[in-house]
């Protein structure tokens, strides 16, 4: 059955209105028509368009993937051999991997390593230990070894005494520093924030509600056997990130000897940070890594927001499934890649002298006397005032140094890796109570940890270092 059209579509004498856009212009009126008009009508550029764009987008895509491959493939490639000085795959058992004139130390503190974490490091095989040649560095909670009611001073103030501290061994000058006569004098305040913390609940602290790892090759840099430590070469570590909310797992570098002074100056490497939250944390959750630099002539003037960067696998966490963190490191260039140089998440060349590159104030406070200076070049060379070049055109420093290595798995923190008002924090990096915090939050973030210590910890397959065979 056919309808009548409406009468809004007709004209008085009762006939259609005419639609001329059904049946284009008349040929009179093409001829009339400039060319370009005539070829390039809207309804073929809105055909062609998206077609168009596809293929741009297609040869943007290859001429990205054929830049880079150039570029890590011939531009940016270390061609001096390579001499292998440590390899690691643990299969020797802990005694190999720990024990004395083992390839690993295990690192015993309790005062947040700077960062305000929440997690204390300790020597026990609970936290760091060894299966079918896999290393696992796994995070507990303190309540099973005191009990809750002492990890948050319940019963009244508790205080916790770490067993084998080490801040004589890592602490600058063994933990001598000069006081405010110019005397030497043991830091008996850093050593009782590194080995010891009393909960008390009218004070707001508590004792460390998380037991971790971490483990370095510190003590083998340091014992001049020549394989706990690189510079310029290859550090190459296959892993498994760890899983569960507020984990921060690390593999990392930091110098043997504070040549040019205390962190930041002598520089930091840190191959791979992440975080134990999962892909849908707003913040970089699971399924991103990040590689970076630390430097710069003080705490507060560090640089690294010049020198990070990161890859993700965007669906996938790290967590998931082994990966090859791997750095490369010349004279010129740093990179570090994941599984392949393809997938680069951070490289840097050295091609700007870092006092150059950190744009630095020309006067600081001396945190000593409160007295503005003005602010020097420590990687300078101290006959010429200069930089130092490690090569023709390139400036390494600090990065021109022995580094060892480290791995850990650390927990919470107030220093910004965990940023405010992300994924249900359940502390503000200002609060002075944010452990307290974390460790009344314990219902919310701690169903997210595996109860599998396997699948809750950060994994190590292997862990294999180079050097340039000629030591340059």
């Amino acid at each position: 059955m056919t309808s009548e059209p409406p009468d809004s579509v007709k004209v008085p004498d009762g006939s259609l209105v005419e639609k001329p856009w059904l049946t284009g212009p008349s040929p009179a009126e093409l001829a009339k028509t400039p060319f370009f008009k005539r070829v390039f009508t809207r309804k073929r550029i809105s055909r062609a368009l998206p077609h168009i764009l596809a293929l741009l987008g297609l040869g943007l895509g290859v001429l990205q993937c054929v830049l880079t491959y150039i570029n890590t493939s011939t531009k940016d490639m270390d061609r001096q051999p390579l001499c292998l000085i440590f390899d690691e795959d643990f299969s020797g058992g802990e005694d190999a991997v720990f024990g004395p004139g083992g390839t690993f130390w295990r690192e015993v503190n309790m005062d947040g390593f700077g960062n305000g974490e929440f997690e204390m490091t300790t020597g026990s095989s609970n936290n760091s230990y060894i299966k079918d040649g896999i290393l696992y560095l796994a995070p507990t909670l303190t309540e099973l070894e005191i009990g809750s009611s002492n990890v948050l001073g319940g019963n009244g103030p508790y205080t916790y005494n770490i067993t084998g501290c080490t801040f004589n061994e890592t602490a600058a000058n063994g933990g001598f520093i000069t006081d405010s006569n110019g005397n030497q004098v043991f830091d008996y305040s850093g050593y009782y924030s590194a080995c010891s913390a009393t909960s008390n609940a009218t004070a707001g602290t508590v004792v460390n509600p998380v037991q971790s790892a971490r483990i370095s090759t510190l003590m083998n840099a340091q014992s001049g056997s020549g394989n706990g430590s690189t510079k310029y070469g290859r550090v190459e570590i296959r892993a498994k990130m760890p899983t569960g909310d507020w984990l921060w797992p690390a593999i990392w570098m930091l110098p043997v000897n504070n040549t040019y002074g205390a962190w930041p100056r002598s520089g930091e490497i840190d191959i791979v940070e992440s975080r134990g939250n999962g892909i849908q944390y707003t913040a970089n959750g699971a399924n991103f890594v990040q590689g970076a630099l630390n430097w710069g002539p003080s705490p507060d003037l560090n640089g690294i927001a010049k020198t990070y960067s990161w890859w993700t696998d965007k669906r996938v966490p790290f967590s998931q499934e082994f990966h090859t963190y791997a750095l490369e490191w010349t004279t010129d260039f740093i990179r570090i890649y994941v599984d392949t140089r393809l997938h680069t998440l951070f490289q840097y060349r050295f091609n700007e002298p870092f006092f150059e590159k950190g744009d630095y104030p020309e006067t600081i406070v001396n945190a000593t006397t409160g007295q503005l200076e003005p602010l020097q070049d420590p990687w300078a060379d101290p006959a010429t005032g200069q930089p130092r070049e490690s090569a023709k055109g390139y400036w390494s420093a600090p990065f021109d140094q022995e580094f060892y290595l480290i791995m850990n798995v650390a927990v919470g923190g107030v220093n910004g890796w965990f940023p405010d008002g992300q994924g249900n924090k359940p502390w503000f990096n200002g609060n002075a109570d944010a452990m307290r915090l974390f460790a009344e939050a314990q219902p919310e973030w701690y169903p997210t940890w595996p109860e599998n210590l396997d699948d809750r910890a950060m994994a190590i397959d292997y862990v294999k270092m180079w050097k340039h065979c000629d030591g340059n």
